[in-house]
């Protein structure tokens, strides 16, 4: 069995950071994390510095992955939005992104090009055309242990009752891990619990439309899975602009406030490399005429 399948032990609830990059990757991991989330907009907010509405390219994010991959051991859960096409790019997009590394792969049910899921303005497509893209997806990986997240945004558009039924629809065209995106309120969050079997993600998004509930209540509830897919990229931005700021108006630096420089240098394992250094240079030495 997978580590990720692990997670997913009913009564078990786990927190899941989001990275945009390999060396936030790198910090989840340092800080303990049992998982991390590839997310869409993060990379599409880092890499691109534009929203997330659809812009990220399929290549970017195979190559986004595959360095998180080499960065990390954890097991990664892949956004990888609505597959960037029909069933057959659907197909391509799971076949590259499993071999890049995604240890689960999400898809949702948007109309392309998709929106993020707190934003106004989406739409999205049949269930029939889903259900196409999922089973797309379950014919194209190749272990069974690379596992299929399905994602509905409907709850904005045609309500929570649809939301919820469409998510039992894709669980029996063979998702493995459910996802419905947006609930606007406890009761709400609640009803998605009740109503929607199996594993089950929450994603709690600062500023979102859902809200913060403990993890204890969601727990409670059955969730198996608390995105909190772009708080290291929020948190990131403040500890920027306040750094920046602050030497922009002082000329000064207040270094109790940032990292230091050990801390990067051991983040992105300085050491190992310069290990790798004296060895191969030793090597190199030794077999010179």
């Amino acid at each position: 069995m997978s580590r990720l399948r692990d997670l997913l032990e009913p009564g078990r609830l786990t927190v899941i950071p989001g990275a945009p990059n390999a060396l936030t990757a790198r910090v989840i991991e340092d800080c303990g994390f049992d998982c991390l989330y590839v997310t869409g907009a993060g990379v599409a907010n880092t890499h691109l510095g534009v929203p997330d509405i659809g812009l990220l390219g399929f290549g970017e994010l195979v190559t986004h992955v595959a360095a998180i991959r080499s960065a990390v051991d954890l097991p990664l859960i892949v956004d990888a939005d609505t597959g960037f096409g029909n069933a057959l790019n659907v197909r391509r997009t799971v076949r590259e992104l499993e071999r890049a590394g995604a240890d689960a792969i999400q898809l949702e049910d948007q109309t392309f090009p998709k929106r993020c899921g707190h934003f106004a303005g989406k739409d999205v497509i049949p269930v029939a055309e889903m259900v196409a893209k999922i089973g797309a997806a379950v014919d194209a990986r190749h272990s069974a242990d690379t596992l299929i997240v399905a994602r509905t945004d409907a709850r904005a558009i045609t309500g929570l009752d649809d939301a919820c039924a469409r998510a039992n629809r894709y669980r029996e065209a063979g998702a493995d891990i459910l996802f419905v995106e947006a609930p606007t309120s406890e009761a709400e969050i609640e009803t998605v619990a009740a109503r929607v079997a199996g594993p089950k993600i929450l994603n709690l998004v600062v500023g979102g439309v859902t809200p913060m509930l403990p993890e204890k209540r969601l727990a409670e509830l059955g969730y198996s899975i608390v995105l909190h897919a772009n708080l290291p990229l929020l948190a990131g931005l403040r500890g920027m602009q306040d750094a920046l700021n602050l030497l922009r108006d002082t000329g000064s630096v207040d270094e109790s406030r940032i990292a230091t420089w050990s801390e990067r240098q051991r983040l992105v394992r300085r050491a190992e490399f310069e290990e790798l250094e004296a060895r191969y240079a030793t090597a190199d030495a030794e077999v010179r005429p």
